[in-house]
């Protein structure tokens, strides 16, 4: 499998992690322009989402500029954002790795993932597979589910390190776990064909089951060709499994 799509490096999120209650902007306004990286970062969020305020990206930016030169790593991730994106400012990819890498090695874990992508792509930066391979470790340490994935088809890969199946399902559990969708199907593949761990067919049902659920396509075709190797046992038991876990993570 890929490590990721076009799509998915478009879809650089903005980071809300540390945000505080929504506040008003007649609460946040003052305590901004007395200088609070805090109530700047947020007055941006409600500029960029047009909540209480009219939406406007170069507001947004002016006010994560402020919270970003005082060192607060939300407003620096989400600049970088907007400089990847064009968003309130001319798109400048360096300018978006500037920003990006200081949030990182605040350790910001959106921030690390993202410059992972950068270096995949080799977008303001040259292409770095080492580069890539330490901010998507980095992050996947942290819990980020897209550095785990990613980190786990490196190793899958071998891909800047030695091929190992047993890391990849590790890196793939961890981010199946959370519910993501890709990881799933990863973790589904690697039951199938028994590579890092034992083959077991109602595992990939599972997995495939879970991640045809979040719509991920490929896995739903491939887990109703797998029905076709399984006993009706093993697909009870499989689909039985899919249930309970379900169940569990019902948010």
């Amino acid at each position: 499998m890929h490590i990721f799509t076009q799509q998915e490096v478009a879809r650089l999120s903005l980071n809300r992690t540390g945000q505080t209650e929504p506040q008003s902007t007649s609460i946040l306004l003052p305590l901004a322009k007395q200088g609070d990286a805090r109530a700047q970062f947020n007055l941006g969020l409600a500029y960029y989402e047009g909540r209480g305020v009219p939406q406007d990206y170069a507001e947004a930016v002016k006010w994560y500029r402020m919270a970003a030169e005082q060192g607060q790593a939300n407003a620096q991730h989400n600049l970088g954002v907007m400089y990847y994106n064009g968003r309130g400012v001319p798109q400048d990819y360096a300018n978006a790795v500037k920003w990006y890498r200081m949030a990182a090695e605040q350790g910001d874990a959106r921030a690390q993932h993202n410059l992972g992508l950068i270096y995949t792509n080799g977008l303001g930066v040259p292409q770095d597979t080492a580069e890539r391979l330490k901010w998507w470790h980095k992050a996947a340490e942290q819990g980020h589910a897209g550095a785990q994935n990613n980190l786990g088809t490196m190793y899958a890969n071998g891909d800047g390190v030695p091929q190992d199946y047993a890391e990849a399902v590790k890196w793939y559990r961890m981010a199946a776990e959370q519910g993501y969708a890709d990881a799933q199907y990863n973790l589904g593949n690697k039951y199938q064909a028994g590579k890092g761990v034992p083959k077991d067919y109602v595992l990939a049902y599972l997995w495939y089951n879970l991640a045809a659920a979040r719509e991920n396509r490929l896995a739903a075709i491939i887990r109703d060709e797998l029905v076709k190797l399984m006993t009706p046992d093993e697909l009870a038991e499989a689909q039985r499994m899919a249930r309970e876990w379900m169940a569990k993570h019902q948010q």
